[in-house]
């Protein structure tokens, strides 16, 4: 039988970028995990899913989770490292 985790471990996201896309999307950790491997083969798809850890450090710091926001952050450093395509402005 295949778990999550072997679903999360086949995904082009880690588990923290998996996280926050259920957050962002407020879907569970499955649904995310599916969604964010589809946008990562879709067109500009990476750059969404930039842009919505993006959203959720604004919101975090809006309610003035700081911790949180840094948590995010530390999210995004890694994505974008990982795949620079996803940073803005790239085409």
């Amino acid at each position: 039988m295949i778990t999550l985790e072997d679903i999360e471990d086949m995904s082009a996201l880690t588990r923290a970028e998996i996280e926050a896309l259920a957050e962002h999307e407020h879907i569970d950790t499955y649904d995310a995990t599916l969604m964010g491997d589809y946008m990562m083969h879709e067109h500009h798809g990476p750059q969404k899913i930039n842009e919505m850890i993006c959203d959720d450090i604004r919101a975090a710091l809006h309610t003035g989770d700081v911790a949180h926001a840094q948590e995010l952050f530390a999210v995004l450093r890694g994505f974008i490292a990982e795949h620079p395509e996803a940073a803005r402005g790239s085409s």
